[in-house]
């Protein structure tokens, strides 16, 4: 083990007790070690860190800018230990972030993306079975990723059909009602989960073939490789999420698809939209609203509807 290997296992262990969770700070920086390693130094200098952050071309501002956020927090802890660590200067990189256009999947594209899911090849056959079931549970509750990886097998109340999130983003918890069909499916998971994966001592619902949890990390890497086989991404290796839909989409489409029904059947959508972000654990109605400017056939409705009322019509 190298000395900055180990100060990086240190550096870890320290803000975790401190109550960090680090999940993206400890994927990322034992690749900036071995980046490091690689280019043959022993210490950060802030030519590496920029090196190291703005590596991949095809990312954003906000990656490059967060990237060499987390470097620059280890190399300030670095420097009390040795001091020719370089700590890079704060703003360095500029961080612009445009929120992207969502893409709303068509329900021929969803179907398609949790059968050819199930195809994914693994010696068992839990891999196609857990990572379609969790696709097709992402697009019928618009459910955060990290949300779904998150689940444990108590979280299910079968009587209720019911999900509980316990601490999702911003630490809100909240309780999801799943349709009847969608409970089956995912009971009937479990049940084939445990038949190939017997005796699991984790807690979790959605499993790996090993095991364990299923990560955030391979549910997208998993999904990637989904969207290429069926042509929704360029095919090739290339930035981990790269041009194309996203997994998040599926959280998207799944608003979207629901504000456009409420459009479309009548019904009064304003009255509506903070029922929905509490379904999905939005911060507030803002975000639902957010939609209606991102998504072009909102807005044609939402106009629509305004004109109507405001020449005396139903709303």
């Amino acid at each position: 083990m190298t000395g900055l290997t180990k100060a990086l296992d240190e550096y870890l262990a320290l803000r975790r007790a401190l109550g960090f969770k680090l999940r993206v700070t400890a994927q990322q920086l034992p690749r900036f070690v071995a980046f490091i390693e690689r280019e043959g130094a022993t210490f950060i200098t802030t030519g590496l860190a920029l090196g190291w952050a703005q590596a991949d071309p095809d990312a954003s501002s906000v990656t490059h800018s967060d990237r060499l956020a987390m470097v620059r927090r280890f190399a300030a802890w670095r420097s009390a230990e040795d001091p020719r660590t370089e700590v890079p200067p704060a703003r360095l990189l500029p961080r612009r972030y445009r929120r992207p256009t969502p893409y709303i999947y068509s329900m021929g594209e969803i179907r398609s993306i949790v059968s050819t899911a199930a195809s994914l090849p693994s010696a068992t056959g839990l891999r196609g079975l857990t990572f379609s079931t969790l696709f097709g549970l992402l697009a019928v509750t618009g459910m955060r990723v990290g949300e779904t990886v998150a689940l444990d097998r108590d979280d299910l109340e079968s009587q209720t059909a019911t999900l509980k999130i316990r601490e999702g983003k911003l630490g809100k918890s909240r309780f999801v009602p799943v349709h009847a069909t969608t409970m089956d499916t995912l009971e009937r998971y479990a049940e084939r989960r445990d038949a190939i994966v017997p005796g699991v001592k984790v807690s979790a619902f959605f499993v790996s073939e090993r095991g364990r949890r299923v990560s955030a990390w391979s549910a997208e890497d998993d999904f990637i490789t989904v969207s290429r086989m069926i042509g929704l991404r360029p095919p090739g290796v290339g930035h981990r999420y790269g041009r194309g839909p996203r997994l998040h989409d599926l959280r998207h489409r799944f608003a979207v698809s629901t504000l456009v029904r409420w459009y479309r059947s009548g019904v009064d959508v304003d009255l509506e939209i903070p029922k929905l972000a509490t379904y999905l654990g939005h911060k507030g109605p803002a975000e639902v609203y957010w939609y209606l400017q991102a998504v072009p056939e909102l807005l044609e409705l939402a106009t629509e509807r305004s004109r109507r009322a405001g020449a005396g019509g139903a709303p």
